[in-house]
């Protein structure tokens, strides 16, 4: 049983150390480039579908620990505000494109 909850806990502190030196870095840019009105890149859209799909892979492991709730919520309160401001800036762009036209 130690050694079961020895690997969460090194698993989640490897997470949170991916978190807080790649992924939170990388979701504040893409936080402020769509604050600015832009509209994702590809890749963009790639990276958030990677952290999406990472995130419900760990779902388990993070509900076995309560103390990550709050930053877990945080987090997806963040991709949730991202993914609302991108679509928003890419249904204005496609209209702006279809009265240009």
């Amino acid at each position: 049983m130690t050694n079961s909850h020895d690997d969460e806990v090194g698993i989640l502190a490897a997470l949170l150390n991916r978190f807080e030196t790649q992924r939170l870095p990388r979701l504040l840019d893409i936080q402020a480039a769509v604050n600015r009105g832009e509209r994702l890149a590809d890749y963009d859209l790639s990276f958030l579908d990677e952290v999406f799909k990472d995130a419900a892979s760990y779902g388990n492991l993070l509900s076995r620990h309560p103390e990550y709730e709050t930053l877990s919520s945080k987090v997806a309160s963040l991709y949730h505000e991202i993914s609302t401001k991108a679509l928003a800036n890419e249904k204005l762009s496609n209209k702006e494109g279809g009265q240009g036209a």
